[in-house]
């Protein structure tokens, strides 16, 4: 087989052919994977690419296996085999209540974690299989129902609807915010800022005050917001609270706020999901996390309407 790339295929691509070349069906292979005909008819396409030869025949009652194919089916199926007896090997749940909900490490933990119980049982019981990534996936390919982001605006080939914005505010350790004390904001300067990916927060906040500010050398600089918090938790400087990525931070008294000025985050975060008519599960997951988010139902419902 002459591959047109020499990277490895996911896992996902492979169980979309299993399952259609057992089938002889998209329809009945994405019915059996929970994801649209649309998602495993991209897999395959990918996999025939990658492959540079056809392995379905498709006709009008379903699709059939090329000789080629048939081969391919018999190892992944030998491989398969040889996965499933691995006893400690992790599988993921499947089933209609099943929802794969991709997002950052800091929005997962911080934003999602606190309110996942609620997000699963509330109403009725899903299940959500959580896939932590700060990579933009190819929510189709990968078999993805949704994903909350941050970001300046939609992204290419997805659904977007925005969910909340945030007003910045600087925090500091208790001891820190005593050594800071009350007054101007170039008082703060006095002191080492953390900055997450970029500056651009605290160039938004210092801008509201009518100050400039560029990132100095006793700055410091975390891309994940987590260990921004952790950082300035142990004194290392002062940080901006995004609420409501904060609120647990500052309820406990770990972080405070040393400046009630609030400036409007550049970044905001985002609702997405793949083109097409989404799962009931997944537009199930969608409408509570608007609820959790306080976007308005006109709004969440026009993101859910089928658009292929």
């Amino acid at each position: 087989m002459d591959h047109s790339s020499n990277s490895m295929l996911p896992l996902e691509t492979l169980r979309a052919f299993d399952a259609a070349a057992r089938t002889g069906s998209f329809s009945a292979a994405a019915e059996k994977l929970n994801l649209t005909h649309g998602a495993v008819s991209r897999q395959i396409a990918k996999l025939e690419d990658w492959l540079g030869l056809k392995v379905f025949e498709r006709g009008a009652r379903g699709v059939s296996l090329t000789n080629e194919g048939n081969r391919l089916h018999l190892r992944t199926t030998e491989a398969f085999a040889l996965i499933s007896v691995t006893s400690d090997r992790w599988v993921e749940p499947r089933g209609t209540a099943v929802v794969r909900l991709a997002s950052i490490p800091s929005v997962s933990g911080l934003w999602l974690m606190p309110r996942m119980a609620t997000l699963e049982n509330d109403p009725t019981r899903l299940r959500i299989v959580l896939d932590v990534d700060n990579r933009q996936a190819d929510l189709a390919d990968e078999g993805i129902d949704l994903s909350v982001r941050c970001g300046r605006g939609r992204v290419p080939g997805r659904v977007s609807v925005q969910l909340f914005e945030e007003l910045l505010f600087p925090i500091a350790s208790p001891g820190l915010a005593r050594e800071i004390g009350g007054g101007d904001p170039a008082r703060l300067l006095k002191f080492p800022l953390i900055n997450d990916s970029d500056a651009s927060g605290w160039r938004a906040w210092f801008a509201a005050q009518d100050m400039d500010y560029r990132p100095r050398p006793q700055d410091r600089r975390f891309e994940d917001y987590n260990l921004v918090l952790d950082a300035a938790a142990h004194g290392l400087g002062i940080a901006l609270a995004r609420p409501p990525l904060t609120e647990h931070q500052i309820e406990s008294g770990r972080l405070v706020a040393v400046d009630d000025r609030t400036a409007l985050n550049p970044v905001s975060y985002w609702l997405d999901r793949p083109v097409g008519r989404p799962r009931a599960a997944a537009a199930d997951l969608a409408r509570r996390i608007a609820e959790q988010a306080g976007l308005a139902s006109a709004r969440l419902e026009a993101f859910l309407q089928d658009n292929d």
